[in-house]
């Protein structure tokens, strides 16, 4: 096993004058499970590929354990590759498959059967050796990507949207199998993909990009409590956060009707950039629905003004325990989407108007000029 680190490593396709990766660093630790997210086009799997040495890096350099592989070839990296489309050998039956790597490499036969049958029992393969991968379901053969993988014991396992080509059920179910794959061998495992929901039940650390450029690395509570700035606050969680730019006011944010406190810090720092304006991220769970007139976490900034937004409900997802309101306020003059979680058994009609506050210690404050976290 081995740490992998990226030191300012950067990737210019020919032709270009703007890095794909722009001095990326991160250092992933032995046997950490690293997961890449970021939008189409951010460079997530152009670092993968440098790791993999099927990309060049023109400045920086990348490490497995001690050894600056920047620029070895892919066979003397000591890594194994996962691909979104599987890659397998179609004349060859999945026992062949997985041992192709191993007989290339001159080891013995009896030594790949050992490993091969090794490989399926883990991923429950074994009943599959002897057939073609055409007789084989999607998750099968994905299923048999890993299998050529795990035979080779590589110091890294590096996984390019292995996922993407399943049905939406099986996918749940294979990552929960990579996951907890990973975890069993030990192996430092660095996975790529577009899905924010993937990158945060698999990882033990994820790291998002954004036109080649780090934004945040940490785990996935800490990114999902403490986004760094506007970009991975709007990224990261599913719903995605609310983010809706208000006004400073005297000890807080007009929200509405409702000044909703926000740390002194947060304003302090706004007021040095000279905003007027800060840009708040509310979940939606972190929303409360009060009744006109009723109880407030926040206080009306009138004397008879009702409490919290107006958000008229446009579309109501009922999810069971919860429900999700997808509705349109006015803020500023403007209308704005806003999406709230309620109560599954207390969901309100299409078409209604319900009155939202977001709770004073969940409230995420962004400068809206620079996009960077001003709140603690």
């Amino acid at each position: 096993m081995a740490t992998v680190t990226y030191d300012k490593a950067t990737r210019i396709y020919p032709g270009s004058d703007k890095p794909a990766v722009d001095q990326l660093d991160i250092q992933i630790e032995d046997g950490e499970f690293l997961v890449l997210v970021g939008p189409s086009g951010c460079g997530k799997s152009t670092s993968l590929r440098m790791l993999a040495g099927l990309e060049d890096v023109n400045a920086g350099a990348i490490r497995i354990g001690d050894r600056d592989v920047t620029h070895l070839p892919p066979k003397d990296r000591d890594i194994a590759m996962v691909f979104q489309n599987y890659a397998l050998y179609p004349h060859m039956t999945v026992a062949q498959n997985m041992g192709f790597a191993l007989k290339i490499a001159g080891v013995n036969k009896t030594e790949i059967r050992q490993k091969v049958e090794d490989a399926a029992r883990i991923l429950d393969l074994t009943e599959y050796l002897e057939r073609k991968p055409k007789a084989l379901s999607g998750g099968q053969r994905q299923r048999v990507a890993m299998g050529r993988a795990i035979v080779r014991e590589p110091q890294v396992f590096l996984m390019d949207e292995p996922l993407s080509n399943l049905d939406a059920k099986l996918r749940v179910q294979t990552r929960t199998q990579i996951a907890g794959l990973q975890r069993r061998l030990g192996i430092t495992t660095v996975y790529v993909t577009h899905d924010q929901v993937e990158a945060m039940t698999m990882g033990d650390r994820v790291a998002v990009l954004k036109d080649g450029l780090l934004q945040q690395i940490d785990s996935p509570r800490n990114m999902y409590d403490r986004p760094a700035n506007l970009f991975v606050a709007g990224f990261i969680g599913s719903p995605a956060m609310n983010l809706v730019e208000v006004p400073i006011t005297d000890g807080g944010v007009k929200f509405g009707n409702s000044v909703v406190p926000v740390s002194r810090e947060a304003l302090t720092a706004a007021a040095d950039r000279g905003d007027t304006t800060v840009t708040v991220g509310v979940r939606p769970e972190h929303f409360d629905v009060v009744e006109e007139g009723g109880d407030s976490l926040a206080k009306p900034s009138g004397k008879d003004a009702p409490a919290g937004l107006a958000v008229t409900v446009n579309v109501v997802e009922e999810l069971g325990a919860d429900g999700y309101v997808y509705g349109t306020a006015e803020v500023g003059g403007e209308p704005k989407d806003l999406v709230v979680r309620v109560n599954g058994r207390r969901v309100p009609e299409k078409g209604s108007l319900v009155r939202v506050v977001p709770r004073t210690g969940e409230l995420h404050v962004f400068s809206t000029s620079s996009g960077e976290r001003l709140s603690d």
